[in-house]
């Protein structure tokens, strides 16, 4: 990748070792380069890559051959092709030290990229960035203007839709279960009225009854998360792929969500719990 002495201060990619470029790396001076993290972890494990030679374009034909280039920094690694994807090996070079007929041949390929770090909404300055990079290109027309939070958000587009929809399915199913367990304890505690009422004619009292019910519906309702925690535990490798910055077995996530699910399971198994321990004994014992 060609790249202007700057590029590494307006992106704020970190020169780890080494030096990045300045302007003594012009078309006269020392064929120099910049490799990342992951290509010096591969060629070099153990070594320093500073001043060490690379060659660039072997084996492409005359047009892409080019002197060696002496390596002078290395460069934090960046995610350019995705979050969810690995960093992978790449080379900079520096933008005066590139032939016109490379360049033309890159061109045609792929489209030159200037990027900008203003101080202000770069939005008020569309404009004037427009009009100078025109006039500094010789005319050459400037088009898909856009800032750093739009490119940041179309290419996450895909990863938040996926996530907004996992989100969704969730909710959805945090109260399809709390639907069930309300209407299964409901129904257990109308199955059981005549057992009720006995318990409550031969002296159990009230709230007896209601934590009865309570812990019944608390029961089942832990071996199901238990079920679910282990079965998280086995996907964690399918949702590491939908996470960036993040693990999926966040302990904080795995300690929350049990916790969010025990006090939903909780408000759904309080009423049914309330009703039978408001059960009066006489009516209960009458119903076949």
């Amino acid at each position: 990748m060609s790249v202007s002495p700057h590029y590494f201060d307006v992106f704020k990619i970190p020169v780890v070792r080494g030096r990045a470029f300045d302007q003594r790396d012009d078309a006269a001076g020392t064929r120099v380069a910049i490799i990342n993290e992951v290509l010096a972890r591969e060629f070099w494990p153990k070594g320093d890559p500073i001043g060490e030679r690379v060659l660039l374009g072997k084996g492409y034909g005359p047009e892409f051959e080019e002197p060696e280039r002496q390596i002078i920094g290395v460069a934090a690694d960046v995610h350019d092709f995705g979050l969810n994807r690995n960093p992978t090996p790449m080379v900079y070079v520096p933008m005066a030290q590139v032939t016109d007929g490379i360049t033309a041949l890159a061109n045609r390929a792929s489209r030159i990229v200037w990027m900008v770090r203003t101080e202000v909404s770069p939005y008020s300055l569309r404009s004037a960035i427009r009009t100078e990079l025109e006039q500094a290109s010789g005319g050459l027309p400037v088009s898909h203007v856009r800032s750093m939070e739009e490119v940041v958000s179309e290419s996450t587009a895909r990863a938040d839709f996926n996530m907004t929809l996992l989100t969704l399915f969730g909710a959805a199913a945090l109260v399809l279960a709390v639907i069930g367990i309300y209407g299964l304890m409901a129904y257990s505690v109308r199955q059981r009225t005549r057992e009720i009422g006995i318990r409550l004619a031969l002296g159990a009292q009230a709230n007896h009854v209601r934590n009865m019910v309570v812990a019944e519906g608390m029961r089942l309702s832990l071996v199901g998360m238990a079920i679910g925690i282990a079965a998280a535990f086995g996907l964690t490798r399918l949702l590491q792929s939908f996470l960036f910055g993040v693990q999926a077995w966040d302990p904080l996530v795995f300690v929350t969500v049990p916790l969010l699910l025990g006090v939903a399971t909780l408000g759904a198994v309080w009423f049914p719990a309330r009703r039978a321990a408001g059960t009066d004994p006489a009516d209960a014992l009458r119903q076949n």
